[in-house]
């Protein structure tokens, strides 16, 4: 029979009590206490070797459960772990599936539970984020719709040298473009990446970036050298808002995973390159994702047929329209006044146009950067009502 229910722990520390009074035999002990003399002489037994300890309550799970992963299995979950150390149990399940598809391999959940029992993992810290603000940010629909780029935080190489890696990813393959081993963030290293990278594979139509440099400025326009080059070429530039990288979400979690490019840092410049060449092959040919239903990036990614042109294209804006060529100190000259529009923008000509609400808006190919402000004299930022507003030609 079962020890009393309201308090088993109790019921047996009184029962080995009362054994070792002597007042009782085992018989006479085992009728008070409701037990058999088997499960009495079972737990004189435990307390003799544990102590009171060897009285409290022990699990009833199996040693060896039924439908326990086989050894062999959980040798090669665990094998692939050790040469993937940033692979967790999905992809790994994924990439053991598609080598051996006949086999029978256990659920993701379980591997994890594999992988945490020999301490390859551990458990995620929750934490909180923030609504990102979409507005205006582009959704991916197809391959080279939207490319996330962004400089991956600088690492000290052996021979003292830096190495900051300039990155470029297609947000709806997360195929990775490019992954650059460039030493600074200028833009004299950054748009040679760039050109190698539109006649390699194209140009996308949206271009999605922080707002650091190269990519933007803290001018009223937000335009640097690179997107004013971006903007001739047809790109649609997107900056998401500062202080939020999960609007870049896709490109930020590629950083994540390139830190085993990164660590431990290589000897020069040259043998960190050829690291990250072979990360990339690796990232798209080898790697599953889960976005992708456990493929990898290079079986989506297709080259844009937007091919990189070989003369950049002039604005062409209505006759309408009051054209001003940008001066060498990035002004324009604006009814009798001198207004400074953008450095970026020095040779290039922007249009300005009246909006219905009587305001002059400046635009360079189809993309307002600012409204003059009359009583300053100045370009001001686009607020977000104006951008709604219809823009209609200087009468």
């Amino acid at each position: 029979m079962p020890w009393n229910e309201s308090c088993a722990m109790d019921e047996r520390v009184g029962f080995i009590g009362d054994q070792l009074s002597g007042l009782w035999t085992m018989t006479e002990l085992c009728e008070r206490y409701e037990i058999s003399r088997k499960t009495g002489y079972k737990w004189l037994g435990r307390y003799a070797e544990f102590g009171a300890a060897g009285l409290m309550e022990r699990s009833r799970a199996p040693l060896v459960h039924g439908r326990a992963t086989p050894e062999h299995l959980v040798d090669a979950i665990v094998g692939l772990r050790k040469q993937r150390k940033s692979w967790g149990p999905r992809k790994i399940i994924a990439k053991l599936s598609a080598r051996q598809p006949d086999v029978d391999w256990p659920s993701a959940s379980t591997a994890g539970e594999i992988l945490k029992r020999v301490g390859e993992v551990s458990g995620r810290r929750f934490r909180r984020h923030g609504p990102p603000r979409l507005g205006e940010l582009t959704v991916p629909q197809h391959v080279n719709h939207v490319w996330g780029v962004d400089h991956k935080g600088w690492v000290r190489l052996r021979d003292g040298s830096r190495v900051e890696p300039l990155t470029m990813t297609d947000g709806f393959s997360r195929y990775l473009i490019s992954v650059a081993a460039t030493g600074s963030t200028a833009h004299d290293e950054a748009k040679p990446v760039f050109e190698r990278a539109f006649r390699e594979y194209g140009l996308p139509e949206v271009i999605r970036s922080d707002n650091g440099t190269p990519f933007a400025s803290t001018g009223a326009t937000g335009l640097t050298a690179l997107s004013v080059w971006w903007i001739k070429l047809g790109i649609k530039h997107e900056r998401i808002d500062p202080g939020h990288p999960q609007q870049n979400g896709r490109h930020e979690r590629l950083h994540l995973t390139l830190l085993e490019a990164m660590r431990p840092p290589e000897a020069n410049l040259a043998a960190q390159a050829r690291r990250f060449r072979a990360f990339a092959r690796d990232y798209n040919e080898e790697r599953p994702h889960e976005a992708l239903g456990q493929r990898p990036p290079a079986s989506v990614y297709q080259r844009s047929p937007r091919k990189m042109p070989n003369r950049l294209p002039e604005p062409d804006y209505p006759s309408e329209a009051a054209v001003r060529k940008v001066r060498s100190n990035g002004e324009i000259k604006w009814q009798g006044d001198l207004i400074h529009i953008c450095s970026a923008l020095v040779g290039e000509a922007v249009a300005v146009e009246e909006t219905e609400a009587g305001q002059w808006r400046v635009r360079f190919f189809g993309v307002p950067i600012g409204v003059i402000d009359p009583d300053k004299k100045k370009l001001r930022r686009l607020a977000a009502l104006e951008g709604g507003e219809a823009a209609r030609p200087k009468p």
